[in-house]
């Protein structure tokens, strides 16, 4: 019995041996966890910053039917004007159930092209284009149309293709492939 108890001993401390070989220093697994967290705190990219903000969920999905959110996986960069939610519920009725359940969703792509700009523009960016414009700043949209800029005190307020005015309730939201600015109004190209 007692060199059963010696071999169970043995085959323990054998066991613990090879596991603790396998195991990291601390310097090491210091580096590890920082690499880590260093990797924890970079912004996604644009679809999936937006799939991640519940007040952007009808943007998502209006995104990613009309086929865009693939093209802004791994693209850009590029500033995004998305809209919230609330936005959403403010356009005409039947139209954002229309354009999703349309088989064409060139209509759609369209829309959601127009809230884009190629290129990472900061508030701070597009608040210099305004006064290097004289009071307005025009943005070319990947759609093909522009958005027109201009300032209301300290606050960008941005002009669609219909005449429709957006104001920006938060800016600069970052992601690895450009920067987003989150509207109250749905821009559409006219």
């Amino acid at each position: 019995m007692h060199i059963l108890s010696k071999v169970i001993l043995a085959s323990a401390a054998l066991a613990t041996i090879s596991a603790c070989s396998s195991e990291l220093t601390e310097d090491e697994q210091a580096i590890l966890d920082a690499r880590i967290a260093e990797e924890s705190k970079k912004p996604t990219n644009l679809t999936a910053v937006i799939q991640g903000n519940p007040d952007l969920s009808t943007a998502s999905m209006a995104v990613g039917q009309s086929g865009v959110a693939q093209e802004l996986k791994d693209d850009g960069p590029f500033t995004s004007f998305i809209a919230t939610n609330a936005a959403f519920d403010k356009m005409e009725d039947g139209k954002l159930e229309a354009l999703v359940s349309a088989e064409d969703k060139s209509e759609l792509a369209a829309i959601a092209k127009f809230g884009l700009v190629k290129g990472t523009m900061t508030s701070a960016d597009i608040a210099k284009a305004i006064t290097d414009g004289g009071g307005t700043a025009s943005l070319e949209t990947l759609q093909g149309g522009s958005i027109k800029a201009s300032m209301d005190g300290d606050k960008i307020v941005l002009e669609d293709g219909a005449g429709s005015k957006a104001n920006i309730l938060e800016a600069d939201v970052e992601s690895s492939n450009g920067v987003i600015h989150i509207l109250d109004t749905v821009l559409m190209p006219g």
